[in-house]
């Protein structure tokens, strides 16, 4: 056997360092996911008290690629509880402050003109993120909250006919003030009809008001969330994982059944002027599908139908004039069609 040749003097030998391997994702699993948002909803917690009907709501919105709206009168933690919520994902986060004088283009991006290089380049507006915070959204006027159309049913915008795609996921998070309250535009109802769900935010009880000011006496910041304790407890691998496991839910034929006759018995209600479209028997279906993989069941329920159908329809009828003046509401409305509308066994 011959021996290997002696590097030459003067000329150092050259050695390979293999190539990093990547480091593999560890995957999520739907119970790792479903602890994830468990302690999502634990984390909203410590700043925002007494409203956990909001923090699942928006963690319902979030399962199903859908928006919300919050609706509620000034002071009652709606831009908080967003906030909160932004707090607890390790997403990104944009806020918007909705005024008058808002412009599509300060929303969606527009092109600006660069004198260095004689053409016009895009600049992204707030809306490419994860998370958007749109705060009192229906102060500005119908055309600007127009510009958000096609960015929450179609996940892109379109500037100068080139569509953007925005990043997965994306989400919108809205408040608004009652549409009583002076400087308020009513949304349209192609507007509302992007909003997955219309969460109500009501005052508090009052021994939750009194866990409010003892936390503030404690020294609570509602501007600094971190000086709270709030931290990151849920990513997009675990909503991910989440909603493949709200997909795989099994419905029976008798409970899509149920959600079917439920939205159509909206249409023919003398006291609406507009009952609930294909699209909202669509999303009371999902919201159902996620409350049912948050309370531990890979089947739905008439209950987790019934539970999830005011917050999901109640933004997607209208009531005659008429029956306005005589006190009556949707959601007074639904009720009657809840109890109306045979259950299923």
């Amino acid at each position: 056997m011959t021996a290997p040749a002696a590097p030459s003097p003067g000329r150092p030998t050259r050695r390979r360092t293999p190539a990093a391997a990547p480091v593999p994702v560890p995957e999520v699993s739907a119970d790792e996911a479903r602890a994830a948002l468990v302690a999502l909803r634990q984390e909203v917690a410590k700043a925002v008290v007494g409203q956990d009907a909001a923090v699942t709501g928006l963690v319902i919105a979030l399962l199903c690629r859908g928006h919300v709206l919050l609706e509620g009168v000034p002071g009652v933690a709606k831009t908080l509880l967003v906030r909160a919520v932004a707090a607890s994902l390790s997403l990104e986060t944009k806020r918007v402050q909705f005024t008058p004088d808002l412009m599509p283009g300060d929303i969606t991006g527009s092109l600006v003109y660069d004198n260095r290089s004689s053409d016009f380049s895009f600049r992204p507006g707030p809306v490419f993120t994860n998370l958007l915070l749109a705060d009192e959204i229906n102060r500005t006027p119908p055309k600007t909250q127009a510009s958000l159309l096609e960015a929450m049913e179609e996940r892109q915008v379109s500037i100068d006919g080139t569509p953007r795609m925005l990043p997965d996921p994306f989400v919108v998070c809205a408040t608004q003030n009652p549409v009583e309250y002076e400087g308020t535009y009513p949304l349209p109802e192609a507007q509302l009809d992007r909003f997955l769900l219309k969460l109500t935010v009501g005052l508090p009880s009052r021994e939750d008001e009194v866990k409010v000011l003892v936390a503030h006496d404690r020294g609570f910041d509602p501007r600094d969330l971190v000086a709270a304790g709030l931290r990151p407890v849920a990513g997009a691998r675990e909503l991910e994982a989440g909603r493949q496991a709200v997909r795989a839910v099994a419905v029976a034929p008798e409970v899509m059944g149920y959600v079917v006759d439920l939205c159509r018995a909206t249409r023919t209600s003398p006291s609406l002027s507009l009952g609930v479209s294909p699209r909202g028997a669509t999303a009371l279906l999902s919201t159902a599908k996620a409350w049912a993989w948050l309370s531990g069941r890979d089947y739905l329920t008439p209950d987790d139908v019934k539970a999830l159908a005011r917050p999901t329809l109640r933004h997607r009828v209208s009531v005659r004039p008429e029956a306005e003046l005589e006190g009556i509401t949707g959601d007074g409305v639904l009720d009657g069609v809840l109890s109306s509308v045979p259950v299923p066994r």
